[in-house]
């Protein structure tokens, strides 16, 4: 059985640094890929080469290699993922005979180019390659005829030295740096577009990025919240260790609507928020804080009242949508998946204000903080839980409160909770009924739901768990968790 193989091309900004630092930046991003892909095929292989990393799959399974596929094209610090037939590179008129067996049948009644790009020397250029391989294409495959502008299929070719590889398919990868690969910061969380975008972007960008929640009231929220950045983490953290921290906010938001003006409670918030943060990075030895604030969205995010916001804390605040349109930010949510979930999510409003200010001054906040109990900010720094992230749902096991078995019951319904990109990928197929209902949706399809005994799945077992948990807390059904 021959391996699968694909070639996996860099973000080109890795390839302009410095060869210390492109080392290490290839060197996390193959840690990265075998980390991620190891759990799919136990078998894989990730080798670096200097302008490329080869992955190797015994996978054969269109199931499997989409998968694959699927997990590559969500690790940041790749631009391509190419599906590649390799070959010793043949005399220039046997190259058709390899291009053939992959591309015959997609060419048939169609307009194609070929694009070939070559490295080394040869005896021959690229554009050799193009015309030969074209003119027997033509001849041999049934294709319609040559288009060199918008072609229906595009034939790709790349030679390097003395190696062909055929490239069946092109991925596009999301681009960024490895995961890890720079400093880790602390993400302010709340579930909602703009927090879960934000903290998306810092991974992309190669931050490790440990999230932070600000519990205003209600285990609905929290769960929420800690559904939406374990998927994140999932999906684009890489495996690297994060923390979930949650603080308790309910009489911080109580002092402030017993002792601040209404119109500065919005800022004031956001300030006890960052000075918390700043607390919190300091024992982390986390020198930057991020958000989701952008210009003008909310009274809150006038410049005048960022300035303001900014001055509780010395540490640096990272507002990667600073300048983005909230209909962008939507985009985003939905491209990465987290869309639905800020749709769905359960939100507790802390403080609404009446006529809030959006030209907060400095003087007259503080002079308002005045009149703010701080030792109620050191209450909620002592009460913060820090956990992490894979092991949200080890309280609830540890307490017994979810049964986790490997085999459906009989009589029983399995409900899939994964997301819908990923159930399309791998359909779950048992001898019970499959009930798919994303998690981001069962808290509110839960109360329709006939009483009878559930059993959810979701593929890793940590997102099934938090949600029985919760369900059984409602209790009004018996739910259980399928861990196969």
């Amino acid at each position: 059985m021959t391996p699968m193989k694909f070639i996996v091309k860099y973000f080109s900004e890795i390839a302009i640094k410095s060869k210390p630092v492109r080392r290490r930046f290839v060197a996390r991003l193959a840690g990265n890929l075998r980390d991620v892909l190891l759990e799919i095929d136990p078998a894989v292989r990730v080798e670096r080469q200097w302008d490329r990393l080869r992955v190797e799959t015994a996978l054969e399974d269109a199931a499997g290699i989409a998968r694959l596929v699927g997990a590559m094209r969500d690790i940041s610090g790749i631009s391509y993922i190419l599906e590649v037939v390799e070959y010793p590179l043949p005399a220039l008129e046997e190259i058709v005979d390899r291009v053939l067996p992959v591309y015959a049948g997609r060419l048939a009644g169609r307009h194609f180019a070929v694009r070939c790009k070559r490295n080394g020397s040869h005896a021959f250029t690229s554009i050799d390659v193009e015309r030969v391989v074209g003119r027997a294409l033509l001849e041999r495959s049934g294709a319609a005829g040559v288009r060199l502008v918008r072609p229906d299929v595009t034939v790709d070719l790349e030679i390097k030295r003395k190696t062909l590889f055929v490239i069946g398919r092109r991925h596009r990868g999301p681009g960024g740096y490895p995961v890890g690969s720079l400093d880790p910061v602390l993400s302010m969380i709340s579930g909602g577009f703009d927090s879960t975008v934000a903290s998306y972007l810092t991974m992309k960008r190669g931050m490790r990025t440990h999230f932070l929640f600000f519990n205003l009231g209600g285990r609905d929220h929290e769960v929420g919240v800690k559904e939406v950045a374990l998927y994140l983490w999932q999906r684009y953290g890489c495996r690297q260790r994060v923390l979930f921290i949650s603080v308790p906010f309910e009489e911080v938001v109580a002092e402030l609507l017993g002792k601040i003006e209404d119109s500065h409670m919005g800022v004031i918030l956001k300030r006890m928020m960052l000075r918390v943060a700043d607390r919190l990075a300091e024992d982390l030895e986390i020198d930057a804080l991020v958000t989701g604030e952008c210009v003008a969205q909310v009274s809150s995010q006038t410049l005048r009242n960022l300035s303001v916001i900014d001055r509780a804390t010395d540490r640096l605040v990272l507002r990667p949508l600073i300048a983005t349109d909230k209909e962008e930010i939507v985009r985003t949510a939905t491209a990465i998946g987290t869309g639905e979930f800020a749709a769905n999510m359960p939100e507790y409003c802390g403080v609404i204000s009446v006529n809030p200010t959006t030209r907060a001054r400095l003087g007259r906040v503080e002079a308002q903080e005045k009149n703010f109990d701080m030792t109620i900010l050191d209450r909620a720094i002592a009460g913060a839980r820090q956990t992490r992230i894979d092991r949200l749902a080890d309280e609830e096991l540890e307490a017994g409160q979810v049964e986790v078995l490997s085999v459906p019951l009989a009589g029983s319904t399995v409900i899939d909770i994964r997301h819908p990109d990923e159930a399309d990928l791998a359909p779950l197929e048992l001898p019970v009924p499959v009930l798919r209902i994303p998690f981001y949706e069962l808290h509110t399809k839960a109360a329709d739901l006939a009483p009878a005994t559930y059993m959810l799945y979701c593929g890793k077992g940590v997102m099934s768990r938090l949600h029985a948990s919760h369900l059984l807390s409602a209790g009004h059904l018996d739910v259980k968790v399928y861990a196969p």
